[in-house]
């Protein structure tokens, strides 16, 4: 596998992983700072951690194998041999 390929290059500054980890830190916390009610701040953080671990893990793992999968291959086919 290609191992330079980065397909973070293709996304645009509020799709970094940065501002990925900026937004769902914020999230959390604002609701844990505003509230201060437990229950409330797993409420929102549930589907913001599931957001994040998409975006952050699945996502550029997914790029990655359908990145390998699309270069072809270096080795040499032999041509066929024709029998007469």
């Amino acid at each position: 596998m290609n191992n330079s390929y980065n397909p973070w290059t293709y996304k645009p500054w509020w799709c970094q992983p940065w501002s990925i980890l900026v937004t769902g830190i914020t999230l959390i916390s604002g609701t844990w700072w505003v509230t201060k009610i437990v229950w409330l701040t797993i409420i929102v953080a549930l589907p913001v951690l599931a957001w994040m671990g998409l975006f952050l893990i699945l996502w550029p793992q997914a790029m990655k194998q359908a990145y390998a999968e699309q270069q072809p291959t270096h080795e040499t086919a032999s041509p066929p041999s024709v029998d007469s």
